[in-house]
């Protein structure tokens, strides 16, 4: 299994309202994880602490 192809977890936490979500990514080509989330409950786009979980 590439990196590219690895599953990784990880926790984002809005900076508004506080809500979390625990969602599964693949690594990109930069080392990024892409999860697909965009927007939390509160229609926040920015603000957010994103941690990946081992």
């Amino acid at each position: 299994m590439s990196v590219r192809d690895e599953r990784v977890k990880v926790h984002i936490r809005c900076r508004l309202c506080g809500e979390t979500f625990i969602l599964r990514g693949s690594r990109d080509y930069r080392g990024q994880v892409d999860t697909g989330f965009k927007r939390c409950l509160c229609d926040n786009e920015e603000a957010f602490d994103i941690e990946t979980l081992v």
